[in-house]
């Protein structure tokens, strides 16, 4: 009996197909890449066509040596990995171990892994695509060579370990900007005024000042600016008549949004629920791969989730369709299915991300999926059976009053039909909005007729001011790269980790914000690699690795077009690029150990004050700056509080620095040295044990990693514990570790297990 073998990159999706497709396939995972760029070199041979050097990823080799031994047991080899271009780049490289093995090797692409997706992408199986791989390879140059290249100069100039990237960057730049134009903002004083007007039906009517002598009363350059005049306005208005001049009535009719595509999917579930991009993509990505269903075993619930389509499938949309009509009645399914336009740019090689199983409903998962796995397939498959649903339908007043030279207006909607609206309403970004109108969608007006007369019963100035543009939210950031067409969708997510891993920007209270050392790096970037860094260049970029894809242009000539210019940059900057390491600032704030005076220097940690008179005074502190920029030394004998008391000795907790960083310490030092461990979220491996894992000082001063219950429980290690089980062997934790040859890694702490992934990013 033939047998054919199935490769996919993860053990979740390989459990999910062997389930649907039984003992005539053997279906093995890759568990990812297989060979990549190396981590301690470039790996690009400029000088011979830019051609990549790769090397077999540490710790799979005994993956790849199983691949091949199933790969002799089978007839035909079925390569799927997912649909995209990273998926392509793994199927390549698979298919480059397997070729001494001489059987033949197709390409499945599965879009969602059911039965029957899964059984007819097996027959309209092809041969690997060239183009797609080409794509992928060059975007993978592209970053090799500006990350690895860039890098090291920002060590020189500023400190170790960091890195630039050549989308990461333009991220970091759009926030600093943005953080620069909120800081130069200048406020606008203008002035609203709301009316409460009494006519012959109740309710009272809320009109809001409009126009005057016909121009619109604006809120930038205001025609009401200040107290005198909006009290001037007030007194005449006081004086005046009051007519109804004009009631519109209209019906209005707001459509579904359309199905989700990877960034609106991030961009919702970061508003309604919270979730990181990072998180987002996670949870969709096991979604997609396979959900252990009770009896049912492992199920895909989700298509693909990395896509830029709003296309739907003919069955899934009747599917949706069925579903209406059964659960909602006729009145909420419109006669034709609704169709969604896919923009230009996309690449349409997907659905729009949407259920497998429109009668899978949040309902029935809900005893199956965990809490966030629950609401992330809940917003999924309740965007995609309402964007088959008929629109929501609202009666609309607006009434316009004139009192001699003013006009204003009071409008108000009334909701007729749900329609969507009865399943799902799609959020909005949270910006600040100014309520200086009347308007309101909820406004109940009264029943008034042309030309009839008001009283005036109330008249209420406000003053307000322009409001600056808000700082990017993750949802909000991302719409911004995907409107300047920065990076792509399925990239966003790292995009948005990397750059905070690399604390160029910090996350507070929801919103990004630039640190000290990513505005310093941001400067010196745009300062010397302007191209590199131009949010129009790198869109640009974007488009013609979409070209290299569609075949329309070649790979190779594109990196040469990229390096020459790059390269009289990269060696101008090399001799330009000022060292932040040796500069300094002057203050007029005088040492307090000796006659000289402190500057700002650049260090490890940010910048910190130190005398003028280094090495003689070694004196340094921190500071911080006021509102007005001015700096302010940071006292040391002034410890920050915590709030929390010391469990020995009842003092006060404080925090303090030392060579490790910030730690909680017992204000009572040195008569009580202690101290309050650093949690690291990682539960105690040990059978039985309850505790967790949490980073201590020895006392030669070495942090190790120990559980919170000692001496109960004597569990311990060196290496920093991550809350990532071992994708290969099951371990409920990985560790960090770093070497000269390696860089930095995650590896698997159990010694049979050779599992390990690169955190070297872009350099």
């Amino acid at each position: 009996m033939s047998k054919s073998l199935i490769i996919v990159e993860s053990p979740a999706k390989a459990r999910t197909l062997q389930r649907y497709l039984g003992k005539s396939f053997s279906v093995k995972a890759s568990v990812g890449h297989i060979r990549d760029l190396p981590v301690s070199s470039l790996g690009v041979d400029i000088e011979n066509d830019f051609s990549p050097n790769y090397v077999t990823i540490r710790g799979k080799n005994k993956i790849i040596s199983d691949l091949k031994a199933a790969a002799k047991q089978a007839d035909e080899i079925y390569l799927a990995p997912d649909p995209d271009r990273e998926g392509e780049a793994i199927a390549f490289h698979i298919a480059e171990s397997l070729k001494s093995i001489k059987k033949p090797i197709h390409r499945a692409l599965f879009h969602e892994l059911t039965k029957k997706a899964i059984l007819k992408a097996i027959e309209d199986s092809t041969d690997l695509n060239h183009k797609l791989f080409e794509a992928q390879q060059a975007r993978r140059i592209l970053d090799r060579l500006v990350g690895y290249q860039i890098s090291p100069l920002l060590w020189e100039k500023v400190r170790r370990g960091l890195s630039a990237g050549r989308v990461q960057s333009v991220a970091v730049r759009m926030i600093c900007e943005r953080d620069q134009a909120i800081h130069e903002f200048k406020a606008e004083e203008y002035w609203s005024i709301i009316t409460t007007l009494e006519g012959g039906t109740p309710p009272l009517l809320m009109a809001a000042l409009e126009k005057i002598a016909g121009k619109k009363i604006g809120t930038k350059k205001s025609l009401i600016d200040n107290q005198a005049t909006a009290d001037r306005i007030c007194a005449e208005l006081k004086d005046s008549e009051f007519t109804v001049a004009k009631v519109t009535k209209k019906q209005k009719k707001r459509n579904p949004a359309p199905p989700f595509i990877t960034s609106s999917m991030q961009m919702e579930a970061n508003r309604k629920l919270r979730f990181s991009a990072k998180k987002t993509m996670t949870l969709a990505q096991k979604l997609y791969e396979g959900i252990e269903l009770g009896e049912e075993g492992p199920t895909g619930l989700i298509t693909y989730m990395r896509t830029d389509s709003t296309r739907l499938s003919e069955d899934a949309v009747n599917s949706a369709r069925d579903y209406i009509n059964t659960t909602f009645g006729d009145k909420f399914l419109p006669a034709k299915a609704n169709v969604y336009r896919t923009k230009k740019s996309a690449q349409d090689a997907h659905e729009a991300v949407r259920p497998t199983d429109t009668f899978n409903t949040p309902e029935k998962m809900a005893g199956l999926l965990d809490k966030d796995m629950l609401a992330l397939y809940s917003l999924i498959w309740k965007r995609f059976v309402a964007c088959q649903m008929t629109p929501a339908i609202f009666d609309q007043t607006a009434i316009t009053v004139t009192a001699g030279k003013y006009d204003l207006k009071a409008t108000g909607s009334i909701m007729r039909f749900h329609g969507f609206m009865k399943l799902y309403v799609e959020s909005t970004d949270d910006q600040a909005a100014d309520k200086s109108s009347a308007s309101d969608s909820e406004l109940n007006l009264p029943d008034l007729k042309e030309g009839e007369k008001l009283t005036l019963k109330g008249i209420e100035p406000a003053q307000h001011f322009t409001q600056p543009p808000p700082h990017y939210t993750e949802a909000t950031l991302v719409k911004a790269l995907e409107e300047n067409g920065v990076g792509r969708p399925s990239t966003y997510a790292a995009i948005i980790s990397t750059i905070q891993d690399k604390e160029y920007v910090v996350l507070d209270k929801r919103r990004f914000h630039p640190t000290d050392l990513g505005k310093l790096v941001n400067e010196l970037l745009v300062k010397h690699f302007p191209k590199i860094m131009d949010v129009e260049f790198t869109a640009n970029m974007e488009e013609q690795l979409d070209q290299v894809e569609e075949g329309s242009r070649e790979w190779l000539q594109l990196l040469k077009d990229f390096y020459g210019p790059f390269k009289e940059t990269l060696e101008k900057a090399r001799k330009e690029m000022e060292s932040v390491k040796s500069a300094t600032t002057p203050t007029d704030i005088p040492c307090p150990e000796c006659d000289g005076k402190m500057v700002i220097r650049w260090g490890r940690n940010g910048e910190f004050l130190a005398c003028e008179n280094y090495p003689t005074c070694k004196h340094t502190q921190d500071f911080r700056k006021d509102a007005d920029g001015k700096i302010v030394p940071i006292e040391r004998d002034a410890p920050e509080e915590s709030g929390e008391k010391c469990e020995k000795c009842g003092l006060p907790m404080v925090y303090k620095h030392g060579r490790f960083g910030k730690f909680l310490a017992c204000s009572g030092y040195p008569a009580c040295k202690h101290i309050k461990a650093q949690t690291t979220g990682v539960p105690c491996p040990e059978e039985g044990c309850d505790g967790e894992i949490v980073q201590k000082v020895s006392k030669r001063g070495k942090v190790f990693y120990s559980c919170n219950r000692y001496p109960k429980c004597t569990f311990a290690i060196w290496d920093k514990p991550v809350n990532k089980a071992c994708p290969l062997c099951g371990s409920p934790y990985l560790v960090e570790k770093t070497s000269k040859k390696e860089g930095r890694q995650l590896r698997c702490p159990e010694k049979s297990c050779k599992y390990s992934e690169s955190l070297e990013d872009e350099g």
